[in-house]
């Protein structure tokens, strides 16, 4: 089966679009055949994507603890601390972009070791961030004197 509408100026059913997006479709042109009229989505917009959807607190939260194993969705809500309606929102998004995966016993896994990776690297990033702007404000403290009006910084372990 070839398609022949380009999902940018859908020209289909109103659903070929995600249809597209939901199989990849923009990402495995050459699977589908010369002349499908989809549109190669670049790496980097893929990139931006993907970031957007790891841009909530909750989303974040549930990505670290899933990092330690496979967790039931209660005991995620127990250390989340959210309304389940919110959790079964933000585990769905998470599935939808293939982040997480859905255990066949009801628990939720991370797609992949590279997703604790990541949650790891951003760690480390602003643990390393936060500390070179403590080492800026004692700078400043020296700089200032008394101006600083008692703030503080503390680095997370």
């Amino acid at each position: 089966m070839r398609l022949s509408w380009d999902v940018s100026q859908p020209r289909g059913p109103p659903w070929c679009c995600e249809v597209a997006k939901v199989f990849n479709w923009s990402e495995r042109r050459g699977v589908l055949g010369e002349g499908c009229g989809l549109v190669p989505v670049p790496l980097y917009q893929r990139k931006a994507e993907f970031f957007r959807t790891l841009g909530h607190p909750v989303r974040i939260r549930v990505l670290e603890l899933l990092g330690d194993g496979p967790l039931a969705v209660r005991e995620l809500l127990a250390e989340v601390g959210v309304e389940a309606t919110s959790m079964s929102q933000q585990l769905a998004v998470l599935r939808r972009a293939g982040i997480v995966n859905k255990l066949p016993d009801g628990r939720y896994s991370l797609a992949g070791p590279d997703v604790a990776d990541l949650m790891r690297a951003a760690r480390s990033f602003l643990t390393r961030l936060l500390a070179g702007q403590g080492e800026l404000l004692d700078a400043l403290r020296v700089e200032g004197g008394a101006d600083d009006a008692g703030v503080s910084v503390t680095v997370p372990a």
